[in-house]
């Protein structure tokens, strides 16, 4: 065991391992280490620098009773404002929070034993496991386990839990599952595993257990806070935070699976201007091309897309177009990209990583060469002709079969690095539009940590039509507003509807509306049944052949359902002062704009039990209705004054309370 300081960092070399922690940020660590000769100098989420801090390190000895005897050991630690890490002579880490502590590594093995009688498990904190016939390791990082500790973060998973204490979540990225691996815990720390690797967390009740299936070192990041705000603030100043969000796409985005031509998206636009309806953005999905991977309009049925886009300039809307990864064999730009070495590679088998409509290998955007050749593409075929944004769909990547050893990419293979996918995507549009000095807001299905800092707004995927689904969302989207996240939407109403004609759907559809009213960005999508409408033409391929789904817009759910759609489009029109406060805070600090309820009550033990309602900001608690033919629910208050909105009623917090909540009003108070 050597100890050594080095300026801000302390380092510990044991049985090959070097072991680097260092200042990183306010009462924050860094911990690193490697079984290499070398750390590797990649930051990967912490693209910040961090704000100068000079620890405390201190190197020394410590007693500890073995067998009946004072044995003499080596110690170091090292403290950062709140937080201080202590290494032992086993090299076991332990972490602090103002002297108390909070987080240890789990080991069970002979000699410096942290639980006595645990000896023969032989198991160890740091397990780095050699990749036979590779350079890399597949590592295994454990924790003790804290009783009553609630955790929340890490992006985006389909599923009922919001305190993630006791759940297991693959560390990899799926249609509607987003690894951003950042965690709050009610002990008041914050955690970045700053590895993008595929891999598993589980935070079981015996103990934590990291995974990353493939790796060069071991990398995370930890901090001290006084409540959940504090630590997302220290969070974002390191991995960046999103830029101001544009005030003329805070209204309503309109989309449907899918406009086919440009009379259909004109005829859409003026139908919303004679209603009387302003809407922000116009989204043109999928299938609007020739082929995958030509990234260009089909011009039969998009014969004019300039003047398209200036018709709806004209009208203040401003125009999104859908970018997809995927490369078909038939596309003109496929033998050329194959060619240079651009798309993803796989291992064994035939090149392909995606089958849907084609045959089709996806871009490898960790090559700066495929990000150029692509954003030349698009940039003389979208953004030339005046398209505003692109919706970059199928961003992490959705692969035909989540294979992902079975892929590689430029440098490294898919396993070591994969979760980083959906961001390099982004940024072969960030990176070039940003340069005009205009806001840059595109859509994506994917994320990672620090993706909010390239002008992603990250929707929930393609998600079922029911209730038990949006009552997920609204977790998904509360815990990946904590992992710093906060552009955040999803399709209203579900994306997969069977019969829009449906009434239980169309209940569903409202509720689901009001709540995105009370979300950051308001967005019509979906792909509503009954398929019934004829393609175009009988072509296998073009913008005519592929299927659309029914109409989406405001009044196509019938009278009853319009009026009241069209009432909370008031809403959110007459909240727009208020939201653009929200997204200046987002900018600011890092808040979501959809929050936990103890994110604005930390001191309320109720708020850390609640996941059915949430907090719009800081003043409107919103209390979604999640089941069909539900007419009345509880709500929390916590401390303060409430309004209700739906009759100005004026109730006390600290209580439950039962408030109507007919088809027409979803229960909102706010705070006065």
């Amino acid at each position: 065991m050597l100890f050594q300081k080095e300026e801000n960092a302390l380092i510990v070399r044991r049985n090959g391992e070097t072991l680097r922690v260092e200042a990183w940020g306010p009462d924050a660590l860094r911990v690193r280490a490697t079984m290499r000769s070398a750390l590797t100098d990649q930051d990967w989420a912490l693209t910040e620098t961090p704000a100068a801090s000079t620890p405390v390190i201190e190197i020394g000895e410590e007693e500890r009773r073995e067998e009946g005897n004072l044995v003499r050991h080596p110690v170091a630690s090292i403290t950062n404002g709140r937080m201080k890490a202590v290494v032992n002579f086993a090299g076991v880490l332990s972490f602090y929070r103002d002297g108390a502590l909070i987080l240890r590594e789990y080991y069970r093995s002979y000699g410096g034993t942290i639980s006595e009688g645990s000896r023969c498990l032989k198991i160890v904190n740091r397990d780095w496991k050699g990749i036979i016939g590779g350079s890399d390791y597949r590592l295994t990082v454990k924790f003790d386990p804290n009783p009553g500790e609630k955790l929340y973060g890490m992006g985006q998973y389909q599923q009922q839990d919001l305190n993630l204490k006791g759940c297991v979540l693959e560390l990899a990225q799926r249609n509607s599952q987003i690894s951003v691996p950042f965690l709050i815990s009610s002990l008041g720390y914050g955690m970045l595993w700053n590895n993008p690797a595929v891999g598993r967390v589980s935070f079981a009740n015996n103990y934590t257990e990291w995974i990353a299936r493939s790796t060069k070192q071991m990398d995370y990041w930890i901090v001290a806070g006084d409540a959940p705000k504090d630590i997302l603030t220290k969070y974002t100043a390191v991995t960046g935070r999103a830029p101001m969000f544009p005030e003329d796409r805070m209204g309503l985005w309109q989309c449907k699976l899918r406009y086919r031509t440009q009379e259909e998206v004109l005829e859409v636009a003026h139908a919303y201007e004679k209603e009387g309806i302003k809407i922000d953005q116009i989204v043109i999905d999928f299938f609007h091309w020739t082929l995958q991977g030509d990234w260009k309009f089909d011009r039969k049925y998009w014969p004019d897309p300039k003047a398209m886009v200036e018709e709806l300039h004209r009208m203040g809307i401003r125009v999104i177009v859908s970018v997809w990864p995927s490369v078909d064999r038939k596309s003109e730009n496929f033998g050329p990209m194959m060619e240079r070495g651009l798309l993803i590679k796989t291992e064994r088998g035939a090149a392909q990583t995606y089958d849907y409509q084609g045959d089709c290998v996806e871009i490898d955007p960790f090559n700066p060469e495929t990000r150029q050749y692509v954003w030349e593409i698009c940039k003389k075929n979208y953004y030339d002709l005046g398209i505003d944004a692109f919706w970059l769909d199928n961003s992490e990547p959705d692969y035909g079969v989540y294979d992902f050893e079975n892929y590689r990419y430029q440098d490294m293979p898919a396993l070591s690095c994969s979760n980083l996918y959906p961001q390099m995507y982004s940024r072969i549009f960030f990176d070039e539009m940003q340069k005009t000095g205009e806001p840059v807001v595109n859509l994506l299905r994917c994320a990672w940590a620090g993706s909010q800092k390239y002008g992603n707004v990250v929707w929930s995927g393609d998600v079922p039509s029911t209730f038990r689904a949006f009552y997920e969302q609204v977790q998904a989207g509360l815990n990946i507003g904590l992992a710093g996240i906060p552009w955040w939407t999803t399709d209203i109403g579900g994306f997969m509807t069977d019969d829009v004609n449906d009434p239980d759907f169309r209940q569903l559809l409202i509720r689901w509306y009001q709540f995105a009213v009370y979300s950051a960005v308001f967005r019509m999508h979906g792909d509503r049944g009954p398929y019934n409408i004829p393609p175009l033409d009988d072509r296998d391929w073009g913008g005519g052949y592929l299927h659309t789904g029914q109409p989406n817009e405001l009044w196509s759910y019938g009278e009853d359902n319009y009026k009241i759609m069209k009432h909370y489009y008031d809403i959110r029109i007459a909240m727009h002062d208020y939201i653009r406060s929200l997204y200046e805070e987002a900018s600011e600090n890092g808040s979501p704009l959809i929050r936990t309820m103890f994110y604005e009550f930390p001191e309320d033990p109720r708020c850390w039990e609640i996941q059915d309602q949430y907090m719009f900001g800081s003043q409107y608690l919103v209390a979604p209705i999640f089941a069909l033919n539900t007419w009345k629910r509880e709500v929390y208050l916590p401390e303060g004054k409430w309004k209700l909105t739906s009759d100005g009623s004026v109730y006390d917090g600290g209580q439950t309370v039962e408030v109507d909540a007919p088809i027409e009003y979803m229960p909102v108070f706010e705070r006065v």
